[in-house]
């Protein structure tokens, strides 16, 4: 799988065409960080805590230090198995719900330096930053806003100790590609001592407005990701599913962090949005977000996995995948191996891409630079693109092979930068001498990958609704193999 520098490469359209040529941005466009975002396309989640060695998902707070060892601890390792499977980062829980800190913080005694592990001096976040340097991988990190440790949690108080932590954060571990808020909205925890209940208005308690500012000084090439943003939103579920309909713009200004019952806009976001707002599905490879011996029989299948892969950077999404560490430290075998099957498939079913063997015709072209031609859409380059003219909002494009091919599998991308724009798509293939449908969608945006029963053809033809005059820059075709499961659920 090979990964691009987009940012870069999308903006050169932008300097090489005349300003008579260039389309017009439509709609919300994405900033650069966005578009820097949708390149990762596909990373890991790490939750890691005090949870791992009590056999919790939450953590109540008033768990000892001294629970936190773990004797084999190798962030390179998790590093190594992250960038065989192909994902280019790891975003790891550096405070979950418990409060408990995985880095020395200074503002709190509930840290690996309270714990017997590295005799107190260990600290995962740099070892994990060391561990992402040496194999090329970007670091995020997640904070949670709720502290169930914490004896000022739900007063102005906890807001100056949880910002501090963030700045400890954003300011001592190099580059950070994603900074992961949630916005849970308290309850029952351990709170100093205190063992009571403490519920918050998540809608203003946080105060997000001046905690954005935080990151956007110290990391500012970082994006922010919770259920409504600022730069990257939930998916609406953690089963890992974007919906057919994905738009990556939303009103972004009627939400925030821990916004509740707006799964369906979430899902779905927003066609004619105000804001840029793609989607990041997530999901665990284990049915618990931290590791729990019972589980080492229900680690997804590769079947589900792929399933999966499909209906995230398939739906127009980046793809999150946690993989919780063991008491070790460790990544598991049993995870590690499911990881190298799913980068092993995905490699044999995009290796040969058909439509770079094609002639390339379509019912319209913008004229006066050759980069909008229809070749531009299978020349490989996501800086070219093919384009029709202003006011033109209904194209087709069509590939005609050399000879006969068998596909089922379609990629197609939208030039981003610009804006979201196609509405529906349907593709056909020719057999006896009829153009057939075999699939048709709706939303595109970055990417999506349309799978249908197997056709052997010689011509393919993708026929475009749009908002405004398309801009595709990719369309890729494949046959992808049978899935032959190895186990898991």
């Amino acid at each position: 799988m090979k990964r691009l520098t987009i940012t870069l490469a999308l903006m050169s359209i932008l300097t090489s065409c005349t300003p008579k040529n260039q389309p017009a941005p439509y709609g919300a466009v994405p900033h650069p960080r966005q578009l820097a975002w949708h390149d990762m396309q596909y990373y890991a989640f790490v939750h890691f805590g005090p949870n791992t060695f009590t056999d919790r998902e939450w953590g109540y707070g008033d768990e000892d230090e001294s629970v936190f060892n773990p004797g084999e601890l190798d962030c390179r390792q998790w590093a190594r198995a992250a960038k065989d499977a192909g994902m280019n980062g790891i975003i790891i829980t550096a405070k979950h719900h418990d409060g408990f800190c995985l880095w020395p913080s200074a503002y709190t005694e509930h840290s690996v330096k309270n714990s017997p592990w590295r005799d107190g001096r260990g600290d995962v976040i740099r070892e994990l930053r060391d561990a992402c340097d040496e194999y090329g991988l970007k670091l995020g990190v997640y904070l949670s806003p709720w502290d169930r440790n914490h004896a000022a949690y739900g007063t102005p108080a906890y807001l100056d100790y949880y910002r501090s932590q963030l700045r400890e954060l954003l300011t001592n571990y190099g580059e950070v590609f994603e900074v992961w808020f949630d916005g849970a909205m308290g309850g029952d925890g351990y709170y100093g001592g205190a063992r009571e209940t403490r519920r918050i208005d998540n809608r203003t308690y946080y105060d997000w407005a001046n905690t954005i500012p935080i990151v956007r000084e110290l990391q500012p090439g970082a994006c922010m990701f919770s259920d409504g943003g600022p730069d990257v939103r939930w998916v609406g579920n953690e089963q890992g599913y974007a919906a057919e309909t994905n738009w990556c713009t939303m009103n972004r200004d009627h939400f925030y962090p821990g916004v509740g019952g707006v799964n369906e806009v979430l899902q779905h976001g927003q066609e004619d949005g105000s804001h840029w707002l793609p989607a990041e599905v997530n999901t665990s490879i284990r049915p618990g977000w931290f590791y729990h011996a019972s589980q080492d029989d229900q680690v997804k299948s590769l079947e589900k996995l792929i399933d999966i892969w499909f209906h995230s950077v398939g739906m127009n999404g980046n793809f999150i995948l946690n993989v919780p560490p063991d008491r070790r430290g460790l990544f598991h075998e049993i995870d590690v191996q499911r990881l190298k099957e799913l980068r092993a498939w995905l490699d044999r079913a995009f290796a040969d891409d058909l439509a770079r063997r094609a002639t390339v015709t379509a019912s319209s072209v913008r004229e006066g630079s050759r980069k909008y031609e229809p070749a531009s859409a299978v020349d490989g380059d996501p800086a070219t693109c093919w384009a029709v003219n202003d006011g033109i909002t209904n194209a087709s494009i069509t590939l005609t092979f050399p000879e006969p091919v068998e596909c089922n599998t379609v990629t197609l991308r939208e030039y981003i930068a610009l804006g979201q724009r196609v509405k529906a798509f349907t593709i056909e293939a020719e057999a006896e001498g009829r153009l057939t449908p075999v699939s048709q969608g709706t939303t595109v945006g970055n990417r999506r990958i349309v799978r249908f029963d197997p056709v052997t053809t010689r011509t393919l033809r993708i026929t475009i609704t749009a908002k405004a005059c398309p801009l595709i820059s990719t369309i890729e075709v494949y046959k992808t193999p049978p899935v032959q499961t190895t186990g898991g659920t």
